[in-house]
C-alpha cells in the first residue's frame, strides 16, 4: 500500500499527462518489491504535491479494444529490470544528513521500479598504497549500505569481490575501444540482488588473475565495466568467431537488464557553460554538442596555472595500474576519460572526466538511455522547501524537485534548455541531463555563411539542394502538421526567399526559415527573418528534446538577433511558444498569435525601428500552403 502512495504522490507532481502515460507504459508491469516486516521507516514518500488529476486521467483514458481482455501472467523472474548505475564522487566528504538524503532518494527510486548500483569513487591518492585505498572504499561502502539499510526494505549489499582484472589485451572490438582487461567476475553477484530488490554497493577493487592480487582501480575503470556487462558487450564475447551467437547472447543478455540511467553524484554539480556563468548546462546533446563543450573545458584548463590536488589524480605507482588506463583517446578518434592535460585546473579536470566517461557509457546504451550530473545535495532533496528570508510570514513556496525522482519520471531535465536564461534563473539547479542524442545539420551553416538577406552576391538557397532530402521534408511537416501540403504553391512560395533550415537528426524535426519583406516595406525597410515551419514528427513530440534542440540552434546559432513567426490562436503549442518568446501578440482581428525573440519589441510602442509593425504586417500577409482547409494545427502557420 505504502509502494501506491508513493507512485500516486510522485505521479500527481509530474508535469504533463503525457510524463505519467510514458513513465506507466515504461513501469507499470513491474511488482512491487517485497518489503521486509522490521521496517523502520513508514514514510519514505517524496511528497512532491497532491495533484492526482493527471493519474486519473491516464486511467480513465479510453482503449481502443476488440474482443475479451486477455489476463497477462507476468513471470517476475524474466522482467527486465530497469537500472541505475550511480557513481558518488568522494563519500568521505559527504556529511551524514546528505549521504542519508542521498540513500532516500535511492531507495524511493528501486520502490518507483528503478533498481540501482553505486559505485564509490574516493579518489586516487598517490600518497595512499594499495592498502589504503581500499581499506578508504570498503569503510564507506560500508557506511552508505548502512544507510541505506536504515530505510527498511531488502536494504544494501556490499560487493568488493564484482570485478577482476586479465593483463592481457582483452579488447573488445567496437567503436569504444577499452583495453583495461576489466570486467565483472560473475554476472548473478550483480542480478540475484537486484532482483529482490537490493542495492549493489560495488568497491573499486579488483581481483588481477595474472598475480593474483586485490588492486584499487580508479572509479571510471569499474564504471565502464559495469556498464560492458549491462550492455551486453563484455570482453569475453570477443572469443567468439559465429557474429550470429554474438548477437544472440548480446540480445540475451540486454533482455534480462536494461541500463536505463548513467548518474553521477559529483562536489561539483552539472557541467558549467561559458554562456550561463555560473549555471550548469541543462542539457547536453551529445552528438551536437561534445566537441564544443571539451573545447570550453579545454580552454578554461588552459588559462589556468593550478594542478590537480594529489587527492584526486588518477595515476598511481602500481605498475599493474598501467591496464587500468582507458585506451579511448588512442589515435584521436576517443578521448580519454582519465588523464587532462598538464597545467589543468582540478574542477575542469573533473568536469572534463565526467563528461567522457558519459559520452563512453552512452555510446554502449541504447539511445533511450540517459545521463545525469547532480551534487549529494541535490539528490538528497526529498521534502525540503527552498530557505528565502525575502518570503512574508505564511507565504509557502513549492518544494524544491529531486533531479533523480523528476528525472526518472520524465526523462527530462529539470527545466528546459531553450527557455531563455534570464527566465531558466528561477529554476537554477547544478544539474545536467545528458543524452547520445541526434546530430542537427543547419544548412548554410552559420559558422561559414551567416544567415543573412540575400542578394545576387548571397542568393538564398532552394529545397532543391543537395543537401536537403525533399520528400522526407515534406513527410515531416505532414506528420507534424496532420495536413496534406500543396507543395507546388509551398515551393513556389518560398522561392528565392529561404534564411535556412535547420535538421534534427533523421528528419525527426525541422525548422524551415525565411526572409519575408513587410507588405508596406520601401527601398529602406529589410525583409524581416520568419519561422515558417517547425515540425517534429509525432512520434518524437514530448520526448527526446527535439523541439527543444532546434528552437535552441534557431536562436543562439542561427539568428541570435531575432525572428518572429506566428501561429493560430488554438495551437495547443502556443503555451510552449509564450514561454521561449520575448514577446506576443494576439492579432486584432485575426485567428493568429505573433511571437518573437527580438529584445526591445514591445506591444504599444514602435521600439527598434518599427520592427513590431514589420512584425505584422508580416504575419498577417503569409499566405498558407494547405491542400485542405481543416486539420489540426500542430506548429507554426
Amino acid at each position: 500500500m505504502q509502494v501506491i502512495e508513493l507512485m500516486l504522490d510522485v505521479l500527481g507532481s509530474t508535469v504533463t499527462r503525457r510524463d505519467a502515460r510514458s513513465y506507466l507504459s515504461r513501469f507499470r508491469s513491474e511488482k512491487p518489491k517485497s518489503r521486509s516486516r522490521n521496517e523502520r521507516h513508514d514514510d519514505v514518500g517524496v511528497n512532491l504535491g497532491n495533484l492526482y488529476l493527471p493519474i486519473r486521467a491516464v486511467e480513465q483514458n479510453p482503449v481502443f479494444r476488440q474482443g475479451p481482455r486477455e489476463r497477462q501472467t507476468v513471470n517476475e523472474t524474466s522482467e527486465q529490470l530497469h537500472t541505475a548505475l550511480v557513481k558518488i564522487r568522494r563519500p568521505q566528504a559527504i556529511d551524514d544528513p546528505t549521504l542519508q538524503g542521498v540513500c532516500l532518494t535511492l531507495v524511493q527510486l528501486v520502490r518507483l521500479g528503478m533498481s540501482s548500483v553505486v559505485v564509490l569513487d574516493c579518489g586516487n591518492d598517490e600518497q595512499k598504497n594499495n592498502f589504503d585505498l581500499r581499506r578508504l572504499a570498503t569503510e564507506q561502502a560500508d557506511r552508505i549500505a548502512a544507510s541505506i539499510d536504515q530505510y527498511g526494505g531488502p536494504g544494501a549489499r556490499c560487493l568488493d569481490n564484482a570485478l577482476a582484472t586479465s593483463l592481457e589485451d582483452e579488447s573488445f572490438p567496437s567503436s569504444v575501444k577499452v583495453q583495461s582487461g576489466t570486467y565483472i567476475s560473475d554476472r548473478h553477484l550483480l542480478l540475484n540482488p537486484l532482483r529482490r530488490g537490493i542495492i549493489p554497493v560495488v568497491v573499486p577493487t579488483t581481483f588481477v588473475r595474472n598475480d593474483q592480487r586485490l588492486v584499487h582501480i580508479p572509479a571510471d575503470e569499474a564504471m565502464l565495466a559495469l556498464t560492458r556487462e549491462f550492455a551486453g558487450v563484455r570482453t569475453g564475447l570477443a572469443e567468439e568467431t559465429d557474429p550470429h551467437e554474438i548477437a544472440e547472447k548480446i540480445q540475451q543478455k540486454q533482455k534480462e537488464i536494461s541500463l536505463d540511467r548513467i548518474i553521477l553524484l559529483d562536489p561539483l554539480g552539472g557541467i558549467p557553460s561559458t554562456d550561463e556563468q555560473s549555471r550548469s548546462r541543462v542539457f547536453i546533446n551529445l552528438e551536437q554538442d561534445y566537441e564544443s563543450i571539451r573545447s570550453e573545458i579545454l580552454g578554461v584548463g588552459n588559462s589556468d596555472t593550478q594542478h590537480d590536488s594529489p587527492g584526486d589524480r588518477p595515476a598511481s605507482k602500481d605498475p599493474a595500474s598501467k591496464v587500468f588506463t582507458s585506451s579511448i583517446g588512442k589515435e584521436g578518434k576517443h578521448d580519454s576519460a582519465i588523464a587532462p592535460p598538464t597545467r589543468f585546473p582540478a574542477t575542469a579536470s573533473h568536469h572534463l572526466n565526467n563528461v567522457a566517461l558519459l559520452r563512453n557509457c552512452l555510446a554502449m546504451l541504447p539511445p533511450s538511455s540517459s545521463g545525469l550530473v547532480t551534487t549529494p545535495e541535490n539528490a538528497a532533496n526529498a521534502n525540503r522547501r527552498p530557505v528565502d528570508s525575502g518570503l512574508a510570514p505564511g507565504v509557502g513556496t513549492r518544494r524544491q524537485r529531486n533531479p533523480l525522482i523528476h528525472n526518472l519520471l520524465t526523462d527530462k531535465p529539470v527545466s528546459s534548455s531553450s527557455l531563455p536564461s534570464d527566465r531558466a534563473k528561477g529554476s537554477s539547479s547544478p544539474t545536467t541531463f545528458i543524452k547520445r542524442g541526434m546530430p542537427v545539420s543547419i544548412i548554410p551553416d552559420p559558422r561559414l555563411h551567416p544567415w543573412t538577406p540575400p542578394s545576387e552576391s548571397n542568393p538564398s538557397i532552394s529545397l532543391s539542394d543537395p543537401r536537403i532530402d525533399l520528400p522526407r521534408v515534406i513527410h515531416l511537416i505532414e506528420d507534424s502538421f496532420s495536413r496534406k501540403l500543396d507543395v507546388r504553391h509551398y515551393l513556389s512560395r518560398i522561392e528565392g526567399r529561404i534564411a535556412g533550415i535547420i535538421i534534427a537528426g533523421e528528419y525527426e524535426g525541422g525548422a524551415l526559415l525565411t526572409w519575408e519583406s513587410p507588405c508596406h516595406a520601401t527601398g529602406h525597410s529589410p525583409p524581416v527573418p520568419y519561422l515558417d515551419k517547425f515540425a517534429v514528427l509525432k512520434r518524437s513530440q514530448g520526448s527526446g528534446g527535439v523541439a527543444d534542440i532546434l528552437f535552441k540552434a534557431m536562436v543562439k546559432d542561427c539568428l541570435p538577433s531575432g525572428v518572429c513567426w506566428r501561429s493560430r490562436r488554438d495551437n495547443p503549442a502556443n503555451k510552449w511558444y509564450f514561454e521561449r518568446a520575448r514577446g506576443t501578440w494576439k492579432l486584432p482581428g485575426s485567428w493568429w498569435s505573433m511571437f518573437w525573440t527580438t529584445e526591445g519589441v514591445q506591444v504599444g510602442q514602435q521600439g527598434r525601428d518599427g520592427l513590431l509593425r514589420d512584425y505584422e504586417s508580416v504575419c498577417r500577409g503569409v499566405v498558407p500552403s494547405w491542400a485542405d482547409a481543416g486539420g489540426m494545427e500542430r506548429g507554426v502557420d
